[in-house]
């Protein structure tokens, strides 16, 4: 197919195959969660930034994992609820507005994973090197392990997106209820050779930097908690490393999980449900895990609330 083939700017999505009984349960009890995600992550990076007690690397790096979260779940949800109540003729969306969609659903992606590792190398410090953490982790080492992992994860979504941006179109439906990359070179007639060939280069350099680097600390972790015989120690290495681990292999889950069922066309409803469920659970589960069930951020909430009562 030439280069000049294309379509209308406006696109069609395909919809969540709900009955008329079932929307209205779906759509209040997505926008509760979503209401959710959003005050939670949101509390906790503000309750971060002003308490100094948990202005520290683990936490500031919290702040970073809470934003993506937010970020994340705000590029898909109140896209998915507007679609739950609107009907198939008015199912729609610009292309230039799927294309920018698409980037930011590979960003939250792309950066839950290059954080997580951040944060797998903060543990790691912390419990091989205690003694040189405070040296290690300064603010400013932060600062540039944060900045490096959103601008990684930037220019290789920027990549994989401009790929596709790039293939003419001649089609209009998005086999999916939101823009991903998938949905975009789909669109196209043309070879997309290049972009399955960066796609998989892609995945297998996030995946298999992320997966490494994550199992290489917790080994390391492991064998230095084995080789200690300082149980106080050991058990609080433990709770704070069963956190980040307990989060990072709901990602890994989810993702293999979507990646599967794009392989079957039959499951193509319950690879919606699971798209959605990736943008939607993880922040929920992430605001929960590293807020209610951290020892430190619950006294910081409680006292907070005692304060405002004695007030």
């Amino acid at each position: 197919m030439g280069n000049d083939t294309s379509v209308g700017d406006v696109l069609i999505l395909e919809r969540l195959k709900v009955t008329s009984q079932s929307s209205v349960p779906a759509f209040i009890l997505l926008l509760l969660i979503y209401v959710f995600i959003m005050v939670s992550n949101i509390g906790l990076v503000v309750l971060i930034l002003r308490n100094r007690s948990l202005q520290q690397p683990m936490y500031l790096l919290v702040c970073n994992m809470s934003i993506n979260d937010v970020f994340g779940a705000t590029t898909v949800v109140p896209h998915v609820l507007r679609d739950l109540v609107t009907s198939d003729s008015e199912r729609y969306i610009r292309y230039t507005d799927c294309a920018i969609q698409a980037f930011c659903v590979h960003l939250h992606a792309s950066a839950s994973h290059t954080v997580l590792m951040i944060m797998a190398f903060d543990r790691y410090v912390a419990i091989c090197n205690p003694l040189r953490y405070a040296a290690v982790m300064t603010n400013r080492a932060v600062a540039a392990l944060s900045a490096a992992a959103w601008g990684t994860a930037f220019v290789l979504v920027a990549v994989l997106v401009g790929l596709s941006v790039r293939l003419s179109r001649c089609r209009s439906l998005v086999f999916n209820l939101f823009c991903d990359n998938a949905s975009l070179f789909q669109l196209s007639c043309e070879s997309v050779l290049v972009n399955n060939v960066y796609g998989l280069g892609y995945t297998v350099v996030l995946l298999g930097s992320s997966l490494g680097s994550v199992a290489l600390t917790y080994l390391r972790i492991a064998t230095v908690c084995w080789r200690s015989q300082n149980r106080a120690v050991n058990g609080k290495a433990l709770q704070t490393c069963a956190t980040h681990l307990a989060v990072y292999v709901l990602l890994v889950v989810s993702g293999f999980l979507i990646v599967i069922l794009h392989r079957f066309p039959l499951l193509a409803e319950h690879r919606k449900v699971a798209s959605v469920l990736g943008h939607v659970a993880l922040p929920a589960l992430n605001a929960v895990i590293y807020g209610l069930l951290n020892k430190e951020v619950r006294h910081r909430i409680k006292t907070g609330f005692q304060n405002n009562k004695v007030t």
